[in-house]
């Protein structure tokens, strides 16, 4: 098996639904005006369905404002640099359930949770490390640097 073609955790839909939302309300924080749930949709292939609801959630915790009216849409409720990526995976998953503990706890059940738990402790590292606007950062790094193309 090759290490590099296999992931441990993986990126729910509802997840990259989520981050790709957020993406577009930062890359329209300049224009100073809300974005509408279709012109989300046109640049990002989100179901706007599933939209609907992650919009909402988001809105609920307080990541994103709703404004009504013909100029209507969504709009990031603080800066990008303010949210990271562990707070969008944590408020889209939910709270991370501790392990049942096992009947049978051996050594080597143990051993094994606890490198689990280890890689874990990474995972929650890294994704509280970047932030939205980091995110945002790096989209706008490879768009200007154009397509590549081989001969």
């Amino acid at each position: 098996m090759n290490s590099q073609n296999y992931t441990l955790l993986d990126l729910s839909s509802k997840v990259e639904y989520a981050l790709l939302a957020l993406l577009e309300l930062a890359s329209n924080k300049e224009k100073k005006t809300p974005l509408t749930m279709s012109e989300m949709t046109a640049k990002q292939p989100i179901p706007e369905r599933y939209l609907e609801q992650i919009l909402t959630s988001l809105r609920r915790a307080g990541l994103i404002q709703s404004h009504r009216g013909s100029r209507g849409g969504f709009v990031l409720a603080r800066e990008p640099w303010q949210i990271t990526l562990l707070e969008i995976v944590t408020l889209v998953e939910g709270e991370r359930k501790d392990r049942e503990p096992s009947v049978t706890s051996t050594l080597e059940r143990d051993l094994v949770h606890e490198i689990w738990e280890q890689a874990n402790t990474a995972c929650i590292k890294v994704l509280h490390s970047y932030t939205l606007q980091d995110l945002y950062q790096q989209r706008q790094a490879r768009l200007q640097q154009g397509p590549m193309y081989y001969i």
